[in-house]
């Protein structure tokens, strides 16, 4: 079984969060400074919530809310479904697929330690995949 913690040794060991008093201007900016669609909203090592790029469209453009006058508590969605280093990265599929959403973050003994996207797990499955038929020819072959 191929866990989360195999995505996250590929990935630098950083996870960007902002505190929840945070404007959604400061985060966005963040958020392109990272070249990154997600955030996560932490009150020291407590994770509050998450912020995308969807939070943002519909909790404050479409709102006609102000990026630079909202703190990032309005818009982020408040206890993020989350996973493990150590859960299944079918679990995070079956995950993301059921509940439309595009990044997870990883929690470990009550403190966010990364964060998957879908990208991630796509890149991560598609890797794994092309080992596997490697492996098979090679098998067939000798």
């Amino acid at each position: 079984m191929k866990t989360v913690q195999q995505i996250l040794n590929t990935k630098p060991v950083q996870i960007y969060s902002v505190t929840p008093t945070t404007s959604v201007l400061d985060a966005l900016k963040m958020m392109t400074e990272k070249n990154i669609s997600a955030l996560v909203i932490m009150d020291k090592e407590s994770l509050l919530g998450i912020f995308t790029e969807r939070d943002y469209a519909r909790k404050i453009i479409l709102q006609g809310k102000s990026s630079k006058d909202t703190p990032i508590s309005e818009a982020m969605t408040q206890s993020p479904i989350t996973v493990s280093p150590t859960d299944s990265i079918d679990l995070c599929m079956q995950i993301m697929t059921e509940k439309h959403i595009r990044h997870l973050p990883v929690v470990k003994d009550n403190t966010a330690c990364g964060m998957v996207s879908i990208g991630d797990v796509v890149k991560f499955i598609i890797a794994d995949q092309k080992q596997t038929i490697s492996q098979l020819e090679s098998y067939i072959s000798s």
